[in-house]
């Protein structure tokens, strides 16, 4: 069976050099905001793959015997070069993302305080503890700890190509693994920028590896014989990931879209709401899958919220310069999608307050915001990953959690309401993996906390503590600090022994 597998789903610039058996051996890199080519870079064939994996197994013994003290001083070393490069990074990021040059360093600050927190807290979530024994086994001393995979294999999305894929290398590095990163077709040269600053560290160690190329390169690095894959993208491009994971029972981390929710209660700050939502729905030209694409607000307060979202989102101008509010489709025929959610939704009887069919461009997109859409439509259920927003009245909240929580996705949600408690317990309501309380996408700037989602969104937990056990297997020891006073574990029991325990059984449980 050969599957290709891609993050972005998407073709990038056309062939430049002699195929390969009817397959393309290098790839350019594409400035979105003008079709210009950047670079080229190569495709690695599958040999390629799998001795780059044969690479990162060398320096992941190396790595692993470094301790979590040798590591934490390496990955700090490696977060210090990032930093103090970081404007060369956004350039990097800006060109072929086509984002602006400040919404590009953003990803990079963020993407730094993530590697900073795995760095300093790895010993402290996986090194060995002593849990408790129990009654039954009060005999034996028990100690749980954390062992790293060996290799692990990256996926990387387009959208924001340090932020998400960082988001797995820094922790699976933290927990002691080696990495194997295939950045997405899009964005090659982000990727290798960090292969580069990592090998001016220690380029002897290959303990974080980049290769390029297209799906095909996705598919050959799941079947590379690495530990785990973590892969972030579209839900259909999981689907197929998962199936050649199978083959070889390789696991996987999915971080895939979303489709999230803003509820917006009554008593609402609601030029705080209004603030937000234009960020969470217009920021990287509405491509986040954790951003705003639905907005669910009371009735008492729709007229208003919607008045004074139209006046900011008026402000909101694309273009492909460092001043404009965003830039254009990094994944151009993503604009089709765009369109097509646009007609279904208008087709329905929705109302466009800003913008229409005319929005979409060749490679940008200005804003639009549509109203009294029905939610079967696709506008509602499909994610549109584009600078669309639906903005629908509700009765009250309840109705709000109610259509929220109606969708297959659940990535992320923000709830806005002037009670704090009561916007916790709406947060316990919603069918999610994270919910910010009066702010969208708090949660994504805080390394602690894991980012994952549930349903068509994906499984398994990258950054915290929980990103952290994802790239780790744990291990159980005992040891047997005196005999059993009650013998069981031999195949001569007494009568006795057994006897207290039946009686034990009905003392301690059957009561």
């Amino acid at each position: 069976m050969t599957r290709e597998l891609s993050s972005s789903d998407a073709a990038p610039g056309s062939p430049t050099a002699p195929t390969r058996d009817g397959a393309p051996t290098t790839f350019a890199s594409l400035d979105p905001r003008t079709g210009e080519t950047l670079a080229e870079y190569p495709v690695a064939t599958a040999p390629d793959v799998r001795a780059a994996v044969e690479r990162a197994r060398g320096a992941a013994r190396w790595w692993d015997a470094q301790g979590f003290r040798g590591r934490r001083d390496w990955l700090l070393e490696f977060k210090r070069a990032i930093a103090s490069d970081g404007d060369g990074l956004a350039r990097v990021i800006s060109a072929e993302t086509g984002k602006p040059h400040d919404d590009a360093l953003l990803e990079v600050m963020l993407a730094v305080e993530h590697l900073d927190w795995a760095a300093r807290n790895a010993k402290k979530v996986l090194r060995p503890r002593r849990v408790p024994s129990g009654l039954v086994s009060a005999n034996q001393s028990a100690t749980l700890g954390y062992k790293p995979l060996g290799v692990v294999g990256v996926i990387g999305p387009w959208n924001y190509p340090v932020y998400t894929p960082m988001g797995s290398i820094s922790y699976a590095l933290a927990a002691g693994n080696a990495i194997v990163f295939k950045p997405s077709e899009l964005t090659p040269g982000v990727g290798k920028w960090l292969e580069d600053k990592w090998n001016s560290l220690a380029p002897t160690q290959p303990v974080l590896q980049v290769i390029t190329g297209l799906g095909a390169t996705g598919a050959d690095l799941c079947r590379a014989g690495v530990d785990k894959i973590a892969f972030t993208g579209s839900g259909p491009t999981a689907r197929k990931v998962m199936a050649v994971c199978a083959e070889t029972l390789t696991p996987l981390v999915a971080e895939c879209g979303g489709k999230d929710a803003m509820l917006v209660a009554e008593d609402a700050d609601l030029d705080k709401a209004v603030e937000f939502a234009a960020f969470g729905a217009f920021g990287n030209a509405g491509q986040t899958c954790a951003g705003v694409e639905r907005i669910y607000v009371a009735e008492p307060v729709y007229r208003q919220f919607l008045d004074k979202f139209t006046a900011a989102v008026e402000r909101v101008r694309p273009g492909g310069s460092d001043a404009d509010t965003y830039g254009p489709m990094t994944l151009p025929r993503q604009a089709d999608v765009v369109r097509n959610h646009i007609a279904d939704a208008l087709d329905r009887g929705a109302r466009a307050v800003i913008g229409g069919i005319d929005s979409v461009h060749d490679r940008f997109v200005d804003p639009v915001i549509l109203t009294d859409v029905p939610e079967s439509s696709s506008a509602v259920c499909e994610e549109t990953f584009g600078p669309t927003v639906v903005v629908n009245k509700v009765r009250d909240i309840e109705e709000g959690i109610e259509r929220a929580n109606a969708t297959s996705y659940g990535l992320g949600a923000s709830v806005f309401t002037s009670n704090r408690s009561r916007g916790k317990d709406i947060a316990d309501r919603l069918r999610t993996g994270m919910v910010s309380v009066n702010s969208v996408l708090g949660f994504a700037g805080i390394p602690s906390l894991p980012f994952g989602g549930i349903g068509e969104s994906g499984f398994g937990r990258i950054h915290g503590a929980d990103g952290l056990r994802e790239f780790s297997r744990p291990k159980s020891v005992t040891v047997q600090k005196f005999s059993a006073p009650l013998n069981l574990l031999t195949l001569e029991r007494s009568a006795r022994d057994m006897k207290i325990s039946a009686w034990m059984l009905k003392a301690r449980h059957g009561r």
